[in-house]
């Protein structure tokens, strides 16, 4: 009806208004029709793990694969990548926390990074990595990560 409304500026006085309806409506279905061989079915599951996404929809999901890349890193390099990266702490003050110097902190997230790179391009194109948690939750679980491991906790880790 809003396509009909829309063009009676074209409708003729004293014709069939319902036959004139009647083709608006069957040209949009047609139309329709033609345009629905573009439009993929939507897997339930990426469609869930992508709603959190604002710009761009895989975001969510590369972030999810990078959380789970992060934890088969040993300890001590994700421990630094945390505090460089997330955590946004410098390499003094990471050193600082993790008790060691700083060329040691430098050569930690150094060789984070690089491992982190290889297990990401290790995963086919496609697949995802396995997850103990859903996609809306890695920035919240790198964030509480990056908090236990930050400067508040410096103190009773020193003790």
């Amino acid at each position: 009806m809003a396509k009909s409304w829309k063009a009676r500026a074209h409708y003729q006085a004293g014709t069939n208004l319902k036959a004139w309806v009647f083709t608006i409506m069957r040209n949009a279905f047609f139309s329709d029709q033609r345009r629905s061989w573009r439009i993929a079915p939507l897997d339930p599951t990426v469609a869930e793990n992508t709603m959190i996404a604002s710009d761009d929809p895989t975001w969510s999901e590369e972030l999810l694969d990078v959380r789970n890349a992060m934890q088969l890193l040993p300890v001590e390099q994700r421990e630094a990548l945390i505090l460089v990266g997330p955590a946004g702490l410098s390499y003094e003050e990471t050193a600082s926390i993790c008790g060691c110097a700083i060329g040691t902190v430098k050569s930690r997230v150094s060789r984070a990074r690089a491992n982190l790179l290889a297990i990401l391009e290790k995963k086919s194109a496609g697949q995802r990595m396995q997850s103990d948690i859903h996609a809306s939750g890695a920035f919240d679980d790198i964030m509480a990560q990056a908090t236990t491991l930050g400067p508040s906790q410096s103190s009773s880790r020193e003790a």
